[in-house]
């Protein structure tokens, strides 16, 4: 069927959601792309790119390529997601800053709801689908209570680091950002970036190369590994479509440990220290339950500028059936436009 305008519309504001969930850290793209029915078609797409494009472009010309390789619904895909990730990464760290608590049960009644909505997608729960749930849902788990690593600052580890970062951010429940943390390379990338701005603004050329070197590399790995696992996707799809579902639940359900709303701070990462722009990262926060989460303020908590005693419970709860239904309305949308 072919696409009109609006479809491109709709699917850049869908773009547009990814990208609010990807800039927050436990928060996964992955499962925006899922529940709002375009996660078969993101992983196909990602398959088209290959080797076999400079064929057509040989024979064919550009155009050819770019419709074969579902050229027009990437773009508008991504161009929501940048426009997302560029206007709202700010926002979105604010809040989490100022309103961690409200934020985060936005969340988790989001992911609730996601994981009825892609449950109920599974056609039969027999026993090896409820084996996949439960598999998926420890290794989601499993990653959301380890330990932050400190990464090497070389070539190798950034381009592995960009494969895992990739992949984890088109799995529902599993973050992209997350991932950086835990390998010990989200400092490391922020790093580079931030060196980058400062090499530019400087005119430092040795500088400017190194770190263009490093962000290159990592953005290949990031590329190669997206392409690769995104054909390992689509034949699990295609092979085992109740089982992957069902296993996408369960990384859902396994990642609601990270985005429980209240927390206690145990581990942090300063970043810029000293300097005018010095700001302070979360890396390892313990859940509590609403009534001690802030009976105690830890260390950690205190630099993270936390001195609020109250849990916000009623506003926790509204936020989180907000997240909740705005799933279902997605939901909704979603098959109006695909029926259409």
């Amino acid at each position: 069927m072919e696409r009109k305008l609006k479809d491109y519309v709709v699917i850049s504001l869908k773009g547009i959601a990814m990208g609010a969930a990807d800039v927050v850290p436990g928060v996964s793209g992955g499962t925006i792309a899922l529940i709002a029915g375009i996660y078969k078609e993101l992983i196909d797409t990602f398959t088209r790119i290959n080797f076999g494009l400079i064929t057509i472009i040989r024979k064919e010309g550009f155009v050819k390529a770019f419709y074969a390789a579902n050229g027009p619904f990437l773009v508008a895909l991504l161009s929501g997601i940048i426009f997302s990730i560029l206007s709202l990464a700010k926002l979105f760290h604010f809040l989490l800053e100022t309103e961690p608590v409200l934020v985060w049960s936005f969340f988790f009644g989001l992911i609730i709801a996601s994981v009825w909505l892609v449950g109920k997608r599974v056609n039969s729960w027999k026993l090896n689908n409820v084996i996949a749930l439960i598999i998926g849902a420890v290794i989601s788990y499993g990653i959301t209570i380890l330990s932050p690593a400190s990464g090497p600052d070389t070539l190798i580890f950034l381009f592995i680091s960009g494969m895992l970062a990739f992949v984890a951010m088109i799995l529902p429940g599993i973050s992209g950002s997350f991932i950086l943390l835990l390998l010990g390379a989200y400092q490391l990338v922020l790093g580079k970036v931030s060196s980058l701005i400062d090499s530019v603004r400087h005119f430092d050329m040795d500088l400017l190369f190194s770190n263009l070197l490093s962000l290159g590399v990592f953005v290949v790995g990031g590329v190669i590994g997206l392409l690769s696992f995104s054909r390992v996707l689509k034949w699990m799809f295609e092979k085992h479509e109740a089982r992957t579902l069902a296993l996408l639940s369960g990384f859902l359900i396994g990642s609601l440990n990270k985005v429980w709303p209240w927390k206690q701070t145990t581990e942090v990462f300063i970043k810029h220290q000293g300097e005018v722009n010095e700001s302070v990262i979360a890396l390892a926060q313990n859940n509590v339950l609403p009534n001690d989460s802030y009976r105690v303020i830890s260390d950690a908590d205190a630099l993270l500028g936390m001195t609020v005693k109250d849990p916000q419970l009623g506003l926790a709860i509204i936020f989180g059936i907000t997240g909740f239904l705005i799933i279902f309305l997605l939901e909704r949308f979603s098959a109006k436009y695909t029926a259409e």
